[in-house]
């Protein structure tokens, strides 16, 4: 009995017991990731927004926290709603039609000039029957999406909760901080120090994905609205899910863009496509990542698609949005410095987290 106590009071077996402990209510609850992925995104998009709201307003004059998060999430539910009412009909036609697109192009392509490479390329994706995936994955995609029911109802449990708890959240940090001198104040000492590294690190790579996917859909949509794309609304839907997917996700949303760009204007629109695609790429590469966090997203291409492979394996569709950022946790946690920034040390590390979280 003494050996044990004497080993729960070493601080790193406190700190691997806490995670297997997290591990193990992970895996318990997986059927209920869903709803904690999007209560968590949703709790920490939202709460970044107030504080940039509270930071930019207070400057001004001074407005109540409550009224603050309650104006946030009636504008977001009001948004919702009028985006399921009016446009949800409309984009399950155009994903439709666009399905059909990409589709036609690839089982029907149109004449090509004599050119050996065009043919090459275009006899290739018979033999790998390239239509086949594409379809595939657009009707997974429109599976998803006609799965209301239980995709509302996380959402609206996601709503709640984040509600919940960014109206309370001085409460429910005090009631926690509780923990700290109970008999499992050990324990909770170690929990809370991955929470506050779990913030640092996974949410701010998720802020910035989305940041830079949203930024990215908005420019690339102008883009293709100016060459005369058809079924916009679908297309920027599609390029911001593709936008969360770290390096892959653009060169996925290459293959249908190129399809319809070549449907509508031959091989002219493809090169404006790619000069596209381009000049977006170099908007997120020279100015979004250094401004949003550069020294957080700085992995090399090859462990980007290793971290992806292996989480879409384990975690699904999930696993593409959410790998790089549990990489970049876990990176975080064994403090292996990223992007060849030396890497905080432990105590200057929550501190920072927990500063910028406030």
């Amino acid at each position: 009995m003494t050996f044990f106590k004497e080993l729960f009071q070493m601080a790193g077996f406190r700190r691997v017991l806490a995670l297997l402990f997290v591990v193990l209510v992970l895996y318990f609850a997986r059927s209920m990731l869903n709803m904690l992925l999007i209560t968590f995104i949703l709790t920490y998009l939202t709460n970044r927004l107030h504080n940039f709201i509270s930071r930019n307003v207070a400057k001004v004059i001074r407005i109540n926290r409550t009224i603050t998060v309650l104006f946030i999430y009636v504008l977001l539910i009001s948004l919702l709603g009028s985006a399921v009412y009016y446009y949800m009909p409309v984009l399950l036609t155009e994903l439709t039609d666009l399905v059909n697109q990409v589709i036609s192009f690839y089982s029907n392509p149109p004449m090509l000039p004599d050119n050996p490479i065009l043919n090459y390329i275009v006899e290739y994706l018979k033999d790998i029957d390239l239509s086949a995936y594409i379809n595939n994955g657009f009707t997974f995609l429109l599976s998803t999406l006609t799965d209301i029911g239980e995709w509302s109802l996380n959402l609206f449990i996601a709503i709640v909760l984040s509600l919940f708890f960014l109206l309370e959240k001085e409460k429910v940090t005090n009631f926690t901080v509780q923990f700290r001198e109970s008999k499992i104040g050990g324990l909770f000492k170690e929990l809370e120090y991955f929470g506050r590294k779990f913030v640092q690190s996974f949410g701010k790579v998720i802020e910035v994905q989305f940041l830079i996917a949203t930024v990215n859909a908005v420019l690339s949509t102008i883009f293709l609205w100016i060459l005369g794309f058809p079924n916009l609304i679908a297309l920027a839907i599609m390029i911001f899910l593709l936008g969360l997917v770290p390096v892959m996700g653009v060169i996925i949303s290459l293959i249908p863009l190129c399809a319809i760009a070549f449907k509508i204007g031959g091989l002219i629109k493809i090169v404006y496509v790619l000069i596209m695609i381009a000049l977006v790429h170099a908007v997120e590469t020279y100015f979004l990542n250094p401004k949003f966090m550069s020294n957080k997203t700085h992995l090399p291409i090859f462990f980007t698609f290793l971290i992806l492979l292996v989480s879409e394996h384990f975690l699904g569709v999930w696993g593409l949005i959410v790998g790089v950022p549990i990489f970049i946790f876990l990176l975080d946690i064994v403090e292996v410095p990223v992007g060849g920034v030396p890497h905080q040390t432990t105590e200057a590390a929550v501190d920072t987290g927990s500063s910028e979280e406030n």
